[in-house]
């Protein structure tokens, strides 16, 4: 059977990442060419942002490899939910200057260490 057959008979996850991917591609461009706003100095929020596309891209990857995993539901939802409070409050803190929703950064990256953990179980 083919690797992708393969893939696709575990469930989204694949395509899911790939969708993953693509954003991350779109975001890091506009990352890359965009003005930052002043409310915190250009270069904090350009760091803010360029971690959250580096982990957004890293946390993809692993997304590819849940079919892999013996729960793929559990840790494919731990990396989407993580991929969307870390990377997601960091690019509109990032975009935009606003804290309002930087409390929810931890929660982000407290279930991409799930993610991973729930491979290994």
């Amino acid at each position: 059977m083919p690797l992708w057959e393969l893939a696709q008979e575990t469930g989204p996850w694949v395509r899911l990442a790939g969708l993953s991917g693509a954003t991350a591609v779109v975001l890091g461009a506009m990352g890359a060419h965009r003005t930052f706003p002043e409310t915190d100095t250009k270069e904090d929020l350009r760091k803010i942002f360029e971690t959250a596309n580096r982990f957004h891209f890293l946390h993809t990857l692993a997304l590819v490899t849940v079919p892999l995993c013996r729960r793929p539901v559990v840790a494919g939802a731990f990396f989407l939910a993580g991929m969307g409070l870390f990377c997601g409050t960091c690019y509109y803190h990032a975009f935009t200057g606003d804290r309002s929703f930087r409390r929810l950064t931890p929660i982000g990256g407290s279930c991409l260490i799930l993610g991973w953990i729930a491979m290994v179980l």
